[in-house]
Formats: structure tokens, C-alpha cells, sequence
């Protein structure tokens, strides 16, 4: 498989679909809201918009599997399988904010081999794929080399649902916020991931994700020279539902804070 090739292929994927989805928001109004939760929202927008990358993507790899929000598409132990975010920060979008992204990254079996987020407002294109570095717009992008948590700027985001581990991640968050430079909640973790492996965030944690929430942003992370493991330092991050992801300089300190509340005790 040539994985450069696909990369640029779902980039102009990616960017059709950040097209529409732009070309959409104004006419977005109440009654084309569905309400997952109090938090979780999604629009026909969102929708169409999987369907066209579904659509698009299976072009590429026909026997392929996905993982997606929306549920277009379903994954059945296929080696090749997709992990689509049609439009991560469905909420932002709905109320006229910035970031949202569309995220689509690629697994040959267990592994991740190719990544796309593309950041539809800034129209920032974010990619990577195996054995490459990490790019944005054409440019190589590398993680931070800050080490002390005095130095960083910290991102996270807040879940809009299993909430019996709030005061946990209060606490957490009272340390950041007394011995860093500051937290930011964008509520693209899509965005998030690549904000840190542009060096632009040192760290981001986050709890009740999902695959297609992450898949994308951490492998651009990764080839950026960045670390992610869930609360326990594991390799459970992708289908657990919580991470943790830093520059390789600042890891070994904001993964010892987060684990000390987040972690299993």
C-alpha cells in the first residue's frame, strides 16, 4: 500500500467535506438539531458529510472497515479499517465557533498508519502517514520541547457524560492551573492532538472519548514526536475512552500528575 499516495487522497477528501461543511453552517437552525444528550449534539450536516466520506473512502479501499460517529459504515475485522469524525465540534459548529475538523485516520489491523484532520475554519490541514514526519499545510510540524510544567500550555476537554469522575478530574485540573501557563478547552479533541504536535499545545487529556474522536489527531501526534497512553500508562487509549498525550519532553511530568488523580487507585 502506498500510504503517501492514499495520504494525499484522503486529504482532498478531507477538504471537499470541510468545504461543505462550511458552505452549510448559516443555514443550520433549531430544527435541524438532534440531541444525543444535554451536551451531544448532530445535525444533517453532519451526517451528509460522513456519507460523502464513506462514500469516498471506500472508493480508495473497497473491502475496508470504519468506525464512525454517525454510524454510516460498520467495521467487521477487515485488515484495512477507517476511523471517521465527519465534524468534531458539532457544538462549536451549531453556535458559530471555531475549531471543528473533520477527522479520518487509517488502521492496517492494529496499527495506524495514516492521519487527516482537517481544521475547517482556519482551513488548516493537518496529515501524517507510516514512516512520515507530521505536517501542516505542506510544512513539517513538530511537538514542543518544553519540559517544566511552569513553561506549558495545557488542553483538555470536559465529558459530556460519565461524570462520576468530575471531582478526579478537578483536582487534576487545580494543578494545571496553579503550575502552568494556563488550560484551554477548544472541544475539538481532533484539534487538540494537533495543536499539540504542532508544538502550539505541550499536552491534552481528556476522558469519555471515542475511537473517532482520536485515532487521526494521535497518529499525527505520534509522527510529530509526541506520546500518548491512557490514565494508567497503557496502550488502551483508542477504544478506552481516555488519554493522555504530551511532547516527548514534557510527558514524563504531566503523565505523573494526571495519573496521580485519573489513574487507577
Amino acid at each position: 500500500m502506498d500510504y503517501k499516495k492514499l495520504c494525499f487522497q484522503v486529504q482532498e477528501i478531507a477538504r471537499t467535506t470541510g468545504h461543505f461543511i462550511r458552505n452549510e453552517q448559516k443555514k443550520i437552525s433549531a430544527k435541524n438539531i438532534e440531541i444525543k444528550s444535554v451536551a451531544s449534539l448532530v445535525t444533517y450536516v453532519d451526517k451528509t458529510a460522513e456519507q460523502q466520506i464513506v462514500s469516498a473512502l471506500k472508493e480508495l479501499i473497497p473491502d475496508s472497515g470504519f468506525v464512525a460517529e454517525e454510524g454510516t459504515a460498520d467495521s467487521n475485522n477487515e485488515k484495512y479499517t477507517w476511523f471517521v469524525d465527519p465534524l468534531d465540534g458539532t457544538t462549536n459548529y451549531i453556535h458559530g465557533l471555531a475549531p471543528h475538523s473533520v477527522s479520518i485516520a487509517l488502521a492496517e489491523g492494529d496499527n495506524l498508519v495514516l492521519g487527516v484532520v482537517y481544521e475547517v475554519g482556519a482551513e488548516e490541514l493537518f496529515y501524517a502517514w507510516k514512516n512520515s514526519p507530521a505536517f501542516c499545510n505542506g510544512e513539517e510540524i513538530h511537538s514542543a520541547n518544553r519540559s517544566k510544567s511552569e513553561d506549558t500550555l495545557i488542553a483538555t476537554g470536559f465529558p459530556y457524560y460519565e461524570f462520576d469522575r468530575m471531582d478526579d478530574y478537578i483536582e487534576a485540573m487545580k494543578v494545571l492551573m496553579q503550575s502552568t501557563r494556563g488550560i484551554r478547552r477548544f472541544g475539538s479533541a481532533a484539534i487538540d492532538l494537533c495543536y499539540v504536535a504542532a508544538g502550539r499545545f505541550d499536552a491534552f487529556w481528556e476522558h469519555a472519548l471515542h475511537a473517532w474522536d482520536v485515532a487521526a489527531g494521535v497518529f499525527i501526534l505520534q509522527q510529530a514526536g509526541g506520546k500518548t497512553v491512557d490514565f494508567n500508562g497503557g496502550k488502551n487509549w483508542l477504544f478506552g475512552g481516555e488519554l493522555i498525550s504530551a511532547s516527548g519532553s514534557y510527558f514524563p511530568e504531566f503523565y505523573g500528575i494526571i495519573n496521580k488523580y485519573l489513574g487507577t487507585k
